[in-house]
């Protein structure tokens, strides 16, 4: 989720200077330099060293090389719990349509299966026993109408 934070900083840095808490100077800063990390992130350039703790130190310590001290007015008035949830909430954000479009290859994929099976018979499962006998199409139908 190293883009997702940084994609993260970036807005709150927006969100600072919107508030007047950073002077243009110090946004222009702070945006140009979490946007060469976001780079060096895609690029697989980014080099972390043995003292980040997490994503967000390995960032601010990056930005606070390329800025100098500036860096540190990122974090005004924000917590790791906010920049975690944001960072999760962006992934999710992003995955979803991806997850989304698997699903239905899936489920496609299951739908194909049952039609060839035909009449063809399976033990149904109930709390982990076999129960009664079902057709294989119904055993796919029944779990895509659950999904």
């Amino acid at each position: 989720m190293a883009i997702q934070d940084v994609d993260g900083s970036i807005a709150w840095a927006n969100a600072l200077h919107k508030a007047n808490i950073l002077l243009d100077e110090e946004h222009a800063s702070i945006s140009l330099g979490l946007d060469t990390v976001k780079k060096e992130f895609a690029s697989g350039q980014f080099s972390f060293v043995p003292s980040d703790e997490d994503i967000h130190t390995a960032v601010e310590r990056r930005l606070t090389e390329l800025i100098g001290v500036t860096a540190g007015k990122l974090h005004t008035g924000r917590s790791r719990n906010d920049q975690v949830a944001t960072d999760f909430r962006l992934w999710m954000l992003q995955a979803i349509p991806e997850l989304d479009s698997a699903f239905k290859i899936l489920q496609s994929a299951l739908l194909a299966q049952a039609e060839l099976a035909g009449e063809t018979i399976m033990p149904g499962y109930t709390h982990l026993q076999r129960a009664q006998p079902i057709l294989a199409f119904a055993l796919v139908a029944e779990s895509l109408l659950a999904a």
